[in-house]
């Protein structure tokens, strides 16, 4: 640890809030400012309140008015104030004062940070739960570059003065953090909810960023989130850029296609292309509106026992080579998916499955937890405006081809079946291409794993090349073996 912040040994076992914002106090070379627009008005009352922030606030601001606000920081394009991009005019803006107002000679053994946060709480009809953006910029040495963590929040209280508190305990825990905990971002994670009721937050968002996180994969601290039980769900861009659900899903038609995608074959690129195409001649699906995702549950990631991070990464790396936006979400059922979509838009919502992946859903002993059963779970799933495109399946000793019309279910489930076969919540996807049908993900990993040749054709363009490049799915043992 940086020299600058030494401090007493018995702050490491759990300190309390309160610990928390005096040892930061209590170090002479943390300085900076905060700045807290919206509702979000309770971390520096934390410092101050524990005593000795005379060294260690510079300035605390609270531009509470919209209007002040847009004076301080300009006006956002699309006139919000509770968005990421409003956090990052307020970083900018107060660190360029903070810098600017103090002497250079003073600044030798500073060590400076700028914590702001852009909430809104509650409303009074309770309709509207809230969220908010929080970041923090810091160094650790005196005069280098800038490290950044920033964050999304979303409140599960149903009292403003609750989230309100909540924050303040967030905020504190994120400035103790960057400065005691940034060697393991992981750690530093958990921390977050010290003294904080999981029930009563979601962090769905975060990024690191910085030389002090040049080796940090936000990818996989969205992975923790998940894991940690913070969030239900994350998702990344093509880039593999972390973005906010939210962002990506408000009032927009979604398609989502679940998936092991280990790896990612000829077929589910056909399954995703046809159902698109699908898609967009349904009646109120908009292509500049609609938002297509590939969807891979925590369950599956953990199929094997434990969470392989690495090949987390290499699904992950294919199918954003691939242009796709990836998301990863802890709902084993698929009604839970739904539900999660829901609310962001009511808009036509769509999944694309196979026949084998259908039939699992009309199991009875997979709704167990719900009190209604696969009624209550259908209910929640079908409601909202929802279709399911269903892609065939080959029967492997008669060649027959699988669909909507000849599958086969429990006889309890027939009638049940009908009822959203007939009412257009089920479509057949026809013009597959019915040479991709015999191709599997589970064998081609056989394959490679095995040093069987001839997987490579089983899988789009490129995708063969990222395995052998980046060693995925144990090809770096094939190798191995080759060369023995």
């Amino acid at each position: 640890m940086s020299a600058y912040l030494s401090g007493d040994p018995s702050f490491e076992n759990v300190p309390s809030i309160e610990q928390k914002a005096l040892r930061i106090n209590l170090n002479k070379n943390i300085y900076g400012t905060f700045a807290e627009i919206g509702a979000g008005q309770e971390v520096a009352r934390h410092f101050f309140r524990v005593g000795g922030a005379s060294g260690t606030i510079a300035k605390t601001i609270s531009a509470y008015d919209k209007h002040f606000s847009d004076n301080i920081y300009g006006e956002e394009e699309d006139g919000r104030y509770v968005t990421e991009t409003r956090l990052e005019h307020m970083l900018d803006h107060e660190m360029r004062l903070l810098e600017k107002r103090i002497p250079e000679e003073t600044q030798s053994e500073r060590l400076f940070f700028t914590l702001a946060n852009t909430v809104a709480t509650i409303d009074f009809a309770k309709k509207y739960k809230g969220h908010g953006w929080m970041g923090i910029r810091f160094q650790v040495e005196p005069n280098t570059p800038y490290s950044e963590i920033i964050l999304h929040v979303r409140f599960h209280q149903t009292e403003a003065r609750l989230q309100q508190e909540v924050m303040g305990h967030v905020g504190v825990n994120l400035i103790y953090g960057a400065f005691y905990k940034h060697q393991d971002p992981n750690k530093l994670l958990r921390y977050l909810y010290d003294h904080i009721d999981k029930d009563a937050i979601e962090i769905d968002t975060i990024n690191f960023s910085g030389p002090l996180f040049k080796q940090v994969d936000n990818r996989l601290i969205s992975l923790q989130l998940i894991k940690n039980g913070m969030t239900q769900a994350v998702m990344f861009d093509a880039s593999g850029d972390n973005i906010l659900p939210a962002r990506l899903l408000y009032k927009k038609n979604i398609l989502a296609l679940r998936g092991s995608f280990r790896p990612v074959t000829k077929v589910n690129v056909d399954m995703f292309e046809k159902s698109y195409n699908i898609f967009l001649q349904e009646p109120n699906v908009n292509e500049k509106h609609t938002v297509c995702i590939f969807e891979i549950t925590l369950s599956n990631l953990m199929s094997q026992g434990e969470l392989d991070e690495k090949d987390f990464m290499d699904r992950a790396r294919l199918l954003c080579s691939l242009g796709h936006t990836v998301m990863i979400s802890n709902f084993k059922e698929y009604y839970r998916l739904v539900d999660y979509f829901a609310d962001y838009t009511k808009k036509q919502t769509a999944l694309t499955m196979g026949v084998s992946n259908f039939l699992e859903i009309f199991k009875e002993d997979y709704y167990t937890d719900l009190s209604g059963g696969i009624l209550e779970a259908f209910g929640k799933m079908f409601y909202n405006n929802l279709k399911v495109y269903l892609y065939p399946t080959q029967d492997a000793e008669t060649g027959e081809i699988i669909n909507s019309n000849n599958l086969k279910l429990h006889p309890r489930m027939k009638e049940f079946y009908k009822f959203f076969k007939y009412n257009g919540k089920v479509v057949d996807i026809f013009d597959f291409e019915k040479k991709y049908l015999s191709i599997f993900s589970r064998e081609i990993l056989q394959k490679i794993s095995n040093n069987v040749s001839g997987w490579e054709e089983s899988l789009p363009k490129g995708i063969a090349e990222l395995i052998k490049e980046y060693e995925m799915f144990g090809y770096k043992k094939v190798k191995e073996k080759a060369a023995n």
